[in-house]
């Protein structure tokens, strides 16, 4: 299971939750690995080398551009939750 919540070492008793992580993980099975899927059709078809830094870049064209283009927002921010995910997979 991902681990949603790192405690950060600092004084306060300060949390950083992974937002993407619990988005996905609200998901149903099923749900979560067709957005798996699709982000990795994505990533493939646009950004065929997988770098981290073009899948990131694609996952924040897709949020601003659901925000503005009518897009299915909230389909598009689970979307975009997985490309990040994928870009923080290491590469095979």
């Amino acid at each position: 299971m991902t681990q949603l919540r790192k405690t950060v070492p600092r004084q306060g008793g300060a949390e950083v939750v992974d937002f993407d992580a619990v988005l996905l993980a609200a998901c149903p099975a099923q749900d979560r690995e067709d957005l798996i899927a699709e982000a990795a059709m994505l990533a493939e078809a646009f950004a065929p080398e997988g770098r981290a830094e073009e899948l990131r870049a694609m996952a924040s064209a897709l949020a601003r551009d659901a925000r503005g283009a009518g897009l299915d927002r909230p389909r598009a921010t689970l979307l975009a939750a997985a490309l990040r995910k994928l870009a923080g997979r290491p590469r095979a």
